[in-house]
């Protein structure tokens, strides 16, 4: 699979009562079927993921699902603090009819993950089972790990790693992983 074109990280609608808004969702993805954007990242940052249940995710999942244009390629946020979680996430929004899975580094234990090593470890364990291609996401703001580029770059050559989504801000370091990457990762 190669990702060309937009994937807006979408926001999650909740009701005054902090329930997820079914209607306000569809009115958004019904609206933006109507645009050139090449599909959605959904339970992402923007969408709120962490303060999310499972069922909450899994329940987004399937109405995105149902209210995308079929030309839309989805792309769920699955990721967990463990190998497990994250694997079961990612195959759950698989048997939905997602695309991708965008997986954030796991952070809680973050002496032991603050190493390239672990990280390739970490996302090749995750790769290994998912029933559908991964996107990596560094966001060392909210996780307090930076993703190094060798990491990045050891991982691009996974058949089941297509992308990185690299939120860090640092310029010097995304063009270090251009140069690093395989051909045609994103």
């Amino acid at each position: 699979m190669k990702l060309e074109g937009i994937f807006p990280p979408i926001a999650t609608p909740f009701d005054h009562e902090g329930n997820l808004y079914k209607a306000k969702l569809k009115y958004n993805i019904e609206k933006w079927n109507q645009t050139s954007l090449a599909g959605y990242v959904v339970c992402g940052s923007t969408g709120e993921s962490v303060y999310l249940t499972t069922d909450e995710k899994v329940q987004l999942w399937e109405w995105v699902a149902e209210f995308a244009a079929s030309d839309k390629l989805l792309i769920a946020g699955t990721g967990m603090e463990s190998v497990r979680e994250t694997v079961d996430l990612t195959n759950r929004a698989a048997a939905i009819g997602y695309k991708a899975a965008m997986v954030r580094t796991p952070h809680y234990y973050k002496n032991l993950l603050n190493n390239p090593a672990a990280q390739v470890l970490y996302y090749r364990a995750v790769a290994d089972q998912a029933q559908v291609p991964l996107m990596i996401y560094n966001w060392p703001q909210a996780t307090g790990l930076d993703i190094a580029p060798e990491a990045v770059a050891e991982l691009s050559h996974h058949p089941n790693i297509i992308a990185v989504k690299e939120s860090s801000g640092n310029l010097e370091k995304v063009m270090r992983m251009i140069r690093e990457v395989k051909p045609g990762f994103r």
